[in-house]
């Protein structure tokens, strides 16, 4: 017989966090009947030590001045939680500082956490044993990421009118989600909002990856930049872009002489550019620039600066290392690694489908994840 409900039946909380807890950042936020963009939040997901020994947690770092020689902690790695002591520094000032935002009694608010696909159960057992045991939330669902998109109200993106928000979602029939982030990317298709596992794709390469490769040939054709993880990191998202012709703009930047017998300088203009670096003392962030060809020019322009007391900006003339790096996350070869591309996983995630879904999932591509945001990487795709 079905088990008696009892009059004193826990009611749900109307108060519900979803946590995104990515390897580079948590996107969180509290449900809302009308949601907007001021409902999210982005909190940095690590533990920063400074020069001086000071150490920020989370969003403290957004306060910080001196990136110099920063070392990271990051409780995600390979996309999998693994430091909770880590994590639980950065849930505590995002959930129980009262100055934050996302503030809240945990044992009032349901919680919704993410995870990436495929997760080992050791680590989804040390998850739920701190959530409920540490935090003690309501009531507690746990996710994995690409899943949540598709309940989006995608056709509104297309043009089509705006879903009304007291209506129940329903998730979309069929969803091919890219998510290309920090530590990894991965390919998951959704039937009805759930993922097909057997479909699933992983590609280990992401922004981290591409943040190292950057810092390396930095390293070898500029300034030793091995221990400014955060410099490099902003440098990459600000002058690398995916090329639609990888040859093609590799010839062009080559420093030679061409098959022809002609100089290609001329012809990689709109592909150098300046780095200047960010000063720490004065505040000035790093910015790019067009590169100025005229070394003369450029040095006078510094020695009249320093003779006006002035400090001289660094910089790096950046040419084909702007297009080299995003390149790994479609030839992982580049650097040796044995993995299939982006488009090739794609491939290889659609064949573990049915032949009659593949239309489907073809017409209805979700790419997300921080790697999207480079120039170039939707056409790319």
């Amino acid at each position: 017989m079905p088990r008696r409900r009892t009059a004193h039946q826990q009611t749900l909380s109307d108060k519900t966090l979803v946590v995104d807890n990515g390897a580079y950042t948590i996107k969180s936020g509290f449900v809302s009947s009308v949601p907007s963009l001021d409902d999210g939040h982005v909190i940095p997901n690590c533990l920063a030590r400074e020069r001086d020994k000071k150490v920020w947690v989370g969003s403290e770092i957004e306060a910080c001045r001196d990136f110099g020689e920063m070392a990271f902690r990051r409780p995600v790695e390979k996309g999998y939680l693994v430091n909770w002591e880590a994590e639980k520094a950065v849930w505590d000032s995002m959930m129980l500082d009262p100055k934050s935002k996302l503030s809240c009694d945990p044992h009032d608010t349901n919680l919704i956490l993410t995870e990436a696909p495929n997760t080992a159960a050791a680590l989804q057992a040390n998850s739920d044993q701190v959530v409920f045991e540490e935090y003690e939330f309501a009531t507690y669902s746990r996710q994995i990421g690409p899943s949540l998109n598709a309940y989006h109200d995608i056709q509104h993106l297309f043009g089509a009118p705006a879903r009304e928000y007291h209506v129940p979602a329903t998730p979309a029939e069929c969803l091919l989600v890219i998510d290309s982030g920090f530590s990894h990317s991965t390919v998951t298709p959704l039937y009805k909002g759930r993922p097909v596992h057997q479909a699933i794709r992983r590609l280990d390469v992401g922004g981290k990856l591409l943040t190292n490769y950057l810092k390396e040939l930095l390293s070898i054709r500029h300034y030793n930049l091995m221990n400014e993880e955060h410099l490099v990191n902003e440098a990459k998202e600000t002058v690398c872009f995916v090329s639609n012709d990888f040859r093609h703009d590799l010839e062009r930047t080559w420093k030679g002489v061409s098959k022809e017998g002609r100089k290609i300088e001329e012809d990689q203009r709109d592909i150098l550019v300046d780095y200047v670096l960010p000063d720490y003392n004065t505040g000035t962030k790093g910015h790019m620039r067009p590169h100025d060809p005229s070394l003369a020019a450029r040095i006078k322009k510094m020695g009249a600066m320093a003779n006006t007391g002035d400090v001289a900006e660094d910089f790096m003339t950046l040419g084909n290392e702007r297009f080299a790096v995003p390149e790994l996350l479609f030839n992982p070869a580049d650097v040796g690694m044995k993995e299939a591309g982006l488009p090739e996983t794609m491939m290889q995630s659609l064949s573990g489908l049915p032949q009659g879904l593949w239309p489907a999932m073809l017409a209805n591509v979700l790419v997300v994840g921080g790697n999207s945001l480079l120039d170039g990487f939707m056409e790319r795709m």
